[in-house]
């Protein structure tokens, strides 16, 4: 979360009151904002804001209700990068319904609240909860964009995005097929942006795969390190769908691909300050930059057939990935090609228990439809949204997104500080 002013550092009136300066920020990252408005003139504000150029790159929905129209949409559905809440409450009911929506509201969600109270005390209040600004009604175009882009492009904050790697313990076991389709379902459920980026340079599918086939990928952005920045990413990455993009392989043999171990940690970076989650399909090899990548990612996603080569080699990975990751969590499990016609096989509970892990998924053999699928460019959930694979993908995509399934427990919700407050008073 970013860090704030003292609430003591300024003047009430000029720290919450805002001015036109503060429009001089970068462009805003790739985010989801859902905003509730109360005011019509906020609402216009908004409005005028989702066509600023420096919004370009955002998905801003807007909406009506304020908080209670939050708390109402966020009990069944996950929360975006940022809410935007407008609320003419009192200090005590404010308090009392921001405290509500944070039941909702997944870690490192931000909130930004505008009110009509122009009070220290309260400025305080909000941020000891974890509110990462509040802005006095009415706003401008130039506060709103400027509060967004101050969260997101400070230095010191955290970096935006999440890192997932799909690792295929065995070549030909599938992992690129089931990171695409990860990646594509995790851009549907939560409408939040997704970039895969495809690693295996000479062989990558994922061009195919999503019937894309751009000029430039990763071998430009890991070539021109002195070059990449955000910019320079939104030049080569193709658009697939509303919420998903591609960093593509050359998949051309016209060059050798010798790599060293720091070389695509620049291309990562990049992508992480600027995306909410980065899918990166790792080729099934065994270098310096493959254990790095495999090693500083948030999230690794183990893709294997239950046979015994595969069980070998998901062992010696889970043991490495023990070792160097001790403090991580474990590796998501997924079993494919399960029930391959007269081909003995350990059983995925089995396989599992050997690793010391839990099967996230068991996708059944079903070469028609994923044949289909590859042919036409498509995703499972293109060619079929009622299929019961399409809903494992689904399934994926909710667990290694990192949110919690909506519900009426209490969960960490505004960047956590508040869960951390309530204990500590208890």
């Amino acid at each position: 979360m970013a860090d704030f002013l003292d609430p003591m550092s300024a003047p009430a009136d000029t720290r919450l009151a805002g001015n036109e300066e503060a429009i001089n920020v970068g462009s805003i990252p790739r985010i989801t904002v859902h905003a509730f408005c109360l005011k019509d003139e906020t609402m216009r504000t908004a409005e005028a804001a989702v066509e600023d150029r420096r919004m370009a790159k955002a998905h801003l929905k807007l909406e009506t209700g304020g908080i209670p129209a939050a708390i109402k949409t966020f009990e069944q559905a996950p929360t975006p990068n940022l809410i935007i809440v407008e609320t003419s409450s009192s200090r005590e009911d404010l308090i009392s319904s921001l405290d509500h929506l944070a039941e909702y509201c997944d870690a490192g969600t931000k909130v930004i609240v505008i009110g009509d109270v122009n009070d220290v005390t309260l400025y305080r209040d909000l941020i000891s909860r974890g509110v990462s600004e509040y802005l006095i009604a009415p706003v401008n175009v130039f506060q709103l964009i400027g509060s967004i882009g101050n969260l997101y492009n400070d230095p010191e904050a955290e970096p935006l995005g999440r890192t997932i790697a799909f690792f295929g313990v065995k070549g030909g076991c599938g992992a690129s097929t089931i990171a695409h389709n990860g990646a594509w379902a995790l851009s549907r459920s939560f409408q939040s942006e997704v970039v895969v980026t495809d690693l295996d340079l000479p062989f990558g599918t994922a061009g195919l795969d999503f019937n894309q086939d751009p000029l430039q990928g990763v071998f430009e952005a890991v070539s021109s390190p002195e070059r990449l920045d955000e910019t320079y990413l939104d030049r080569i990455l193709a658009k697939c769908s509303e919420h998903l993009s591609l960093l593509a392989a050359p998949a051309t043999l016209e060059r050798t691909y010798d790599h060293n171990e720091k070389a695509f940690e620049p291309l990562v970076e990049t992508m992480r300050a600027s995306v909410p989650n980065v899918v990166l399909d790792v080729p099934h090899a065994w270098n310096a930059w493959v254990r790095n990548t495999l090693l500083t990612v948030d999230e690794v996603v183990l893709v294997a057939e239950p046979d015994l080569a595969n069980l070998r080699n998901a062992k010696n990975a889970v043991d490495l990935l023990r070792q160097l990751r001790p403090n991580d969590r474990p590796p998501h499990l997924i079993m494919n090609k399960v029930g391959v016609p007269k081909k003995p096989e350990i059983k995925p509970e089995e396989f599992a228990r050997a690793l010391g892990l839990t099967v996230q998924a068991s996708i059944p053999f079903e070469p028609h439809l994923f044949g289909t699928a590859a042919n036409n460019g498509q995703m499972i959930g293109e060619l079929d949204a009622k299929h019961a694979i399409t809903r494992m993908f689904d399934d994926l995509a909710q667990s290694i997104s990192g949110k919690a399934q909506p519900s009426k427990a209490m969960k960490p919700g505004l960047s956590g500080l508040l869960s951390k407050l309530k204990r500590k008073a208890g």
